[in-house]
């Protein structure tokens, strides 16, 4: 019997919707671990990022950042700009649960200008928003204020409640 790094994938993604974080990040492992074994490099790093996702969600945010680092840069050499922007979002993400902020903020903002380069619009509004998020943890009000305006100048179909908060918003300016 075969086993299939597809269907690994899949039963860790149900075991995930599930809110089984750990066998999650257990099922995406072994995927990842198969992909590489085949030498397929990009589907082991998207692995690896579900897995810090599944780890992040555990409460484990130092596992999550060790399986993350680097996969943006596979992604960056197989100039696969969607999946870099994921991968720097991860790891952003990580080393916000770390209370690493400098490194976050870095991170998301890295991952916020590939979103705007590829014009995904919604998923850098919600990078812009955990940085902004970030920079509230830090005490950098106005500086959280302008990034949240930010993200809701990016989203492309802002809701009513968006709309209205970015018109309050520009009063900071």
């Amino acid at each position: 019997m075969t086993i299939d790094p597809a269907q690994l994938a899949a039963q860790a993604t149900q075991a995930f919707q599930q809110k089984k974080y750990e066998e999650a990040a257990q099922g995406f492992a072994s995927a990842a671990n198969f992909y590489a074994e085949k030498r397929d490099e990009l589907n082991a790093a998207e692995m690896r990022n579900n897995q810090s996702v599944a780890l992040l969600q555990a409460g484990k945010a130092q596992e999550a950042l060790e399986v993350v680092e680097r996969t943006d840069e596979i992604f960056a050499n197989a100039k696969d700009l969607k999946r870099q922007a994921l991968a720097l979002g991860n790891q952003a993400a990580a080393l916000d649960g770390l209370k690493r902020y400098d490194e976050a903020l870095k991170k998301y903002e890295r991952s916020a200008d590939l979103f705007a380069e590829i014009k995904d619009g919604d998923m850098r509004a919600v990078v812009l928003r955990a940085a902004a998020a970030v920079k509230l943890k830090t005490g950098q009000v106005t500086d959280s204020a302008f990034k949240m305006m930010g993200s809701l100048e990016a989203k492309e179909k802002p809701s009513i409640f968006e709309r209205i908060l970015n018109f309050f918003l520009r009063f900071l300016r």
